[in-house]
C-alpha cells in the first residue's frame, strides 16, 4: 500500500517513433511515377549534355595516355638492351612515300604478320656495326623499307669507337622534326657504330636471339618488303647469290673475286637481273659487295650495264655515299 497516490496525468501510455539515421534528407533521385527527374538523370532519352562532355573528356584523356604508353613503351625497347650505353645521337628521318610497284612484286606486307602483333610499342630494329666495315647492303635495304613504311632512323656511337667518318654519322639521312613522337612511326631503325667482330641485329630482346652476319641480317630486312620467291629452284638461287656475295666477293681472294665476277658477267647476259626479270636481294647483296671490293671498275661489260641500272633506281645512292 503506497503512502500517497497520485492519478496518472494522461490516458495511457504513448508511443514514440525511435529514428533510424541522424539526419533526414529528402530522395533527389528519379522515382519511378514522378515528375521530378534529378540534374544528370535521363530525360525523354536522351543523356545530359553534361554527362555527354564528361565522357568525352575522358575519352581524350584515355588516347593521350595510350598515346604516353606507346612512347614509354618504345624507349623501353631501347634502353634494357645491352647496348643502352649510347653516347651520342646522331639523326633520325621519316619516309612516309609508298614503294614503287616497279621496283618489287606483289602485295605490301603486313608488320603484324611478319613480326607479330605488338600493341603500343614501336617495332625497334637495333643493329651494331663497325664502322670499319660498314653494311652497304643495309643503307640500300633501310632506303627501300623508308618508302614502304613509316621509319624513324637513329644513329648512335658506342663508347667502344672513336673518330666515326662525318658520313656515317649522318648515313641515315637527316634528323626529323617528329622523331620524339615515337607512336607516329611503324618501324625504328636504330644504327650503332660499335667495335664488333660480325654484324648483329637484335629486334625482340625477350623472344628473339640476335641474328649475327651481314647477310643473316639482309635476309630478315628484305622479308619486310618482298616474300622471298615461292619457286624452291628460284629461292635457293637468290640465297646462293646472297653467300657468294657476302662469302666470296667480300672476304674471298682476288682470285676468287675474279670468278664470281665471271659468273655474275655470264648470268647478266641471260636476264636483266640476277634472279630473273625482278630485282631481289641478290642483286642487292651482289652490288654492294662488288662495291665494297672495288672491282666495279675493271668488271666485265654485262656487269657493269647491271651496275648502273641499279644506281639508276635511286635507292643504291646510301651505300655508295659511305665509300667516298
Amino acid at each position: 500500500m503506497p503512502m500517497y497516490q497520485v492519478k496518472p496525468l494522461c490516458g495511457g501510455p504513448i508511443a514514440t517513433d525511435l529514428p533510424t539515421c541522424m539526419y533526414k534528407l529528402p530522395n533527389v533521385h528519379a522515382q519511378p511515377g514522378n515528375s521530378c527527374t534529378s540534374e544528370h538523370a535521363l530525360q525523354n532519352g536522351e543523356v545530359d549534355p553534361a554527362v555527354k562532355a564528361l565522357e568525352a573528356r575522358q575519352d581524350e584523356i584515355m588516347r593521350k595516355l595510350y598515346e604516353l604508353k606507346a612512347a614509354v613503351e618504345g624507349l623501353a625497347k631501347t634502353v634494357t638492351t645491352p647496348d643502352a650505353d649510347l653516347d651520342l645521337t646522331v639523326s633520325s628521318s621519316l619516309s612516309s612515300q609508298s614503294l614503287s610497284s616497279t621496283t618489287f612484286k606483289g602485295a605490301v606486307t603486313d608488320l603484324d604478320t611478319l613480326l607479330g602483333k605488338d600493341l603500343g610499342a614501336l617495332r625497334d630494329i637495333v643493329i651494331n656495326a663497325n664502322p670499319a666495315q660498314p653494311p652497304l647492303s643495309l643503307m640500300v635495304l633501310h632506303s627501300l623499307l623508308c618508302q614502304r613504311y613509316r621509319v624513324l632512323s637513329t644513329v648512335h656511337v658506342h663508347s667502344s669507337v672513336t673518330g666515326v667518318p662525318p658520313q656515317l654519322l649522318s648515313c641515315l639521312g637527316p634528323r626529323h622534326a617528329d622523331s620524339y613522337a615515337r607512336h607516329m612511326f611503324q618501324l625504328g631503325f636504330t644504327l650503332i657504330w660499335k667495335d664488333v667482330p660480325k654484324l648483329q641485329m637484335k629486334f625482340s630482346v625477350q623472344n628473339m636471339c640476335p641474328i649475327e652476319g651481314e647477310a643473316n641480317v639482309a635476309r630478315f630486312l628484305f622479308k619486310l618488303l618482298a616474300p622471298y620467291p615461292s619457286d624452291p629452284a628460284l629461292a635457293t638461287l637468290v640465297d646462293s647469290w646472297v653467300d657468294t656475295a657476302f662469302f666470296q666477293l667480300a672476304e674471298g681472294s682476288a682470285k676468287e673475286r675474279s670468278v664470281v665476277l665471271r659468273a655474275l658477267n655470264s648470268a647478266l647476259g641471260r636476264n636483266p637481273w640476277l634472279a630473273g626479270p625482278d630485282l631481289s636481294l641478290a642483286d642487292i647483296a651482289c652490288y654492294c659487295c662488288v662495291l665494297q671490293s672495288g672491282s666495279a671498275s675493271s668488271a666485265p661489260t654485262n656487269v657493269q650495264r647491271w651496275i648502273k641500272s641499279c644506281e639508276n633506281l635511286g635507292h643504291f645512292s646510301p651505300a655508295k655515299l659511305l665509300l667516298q
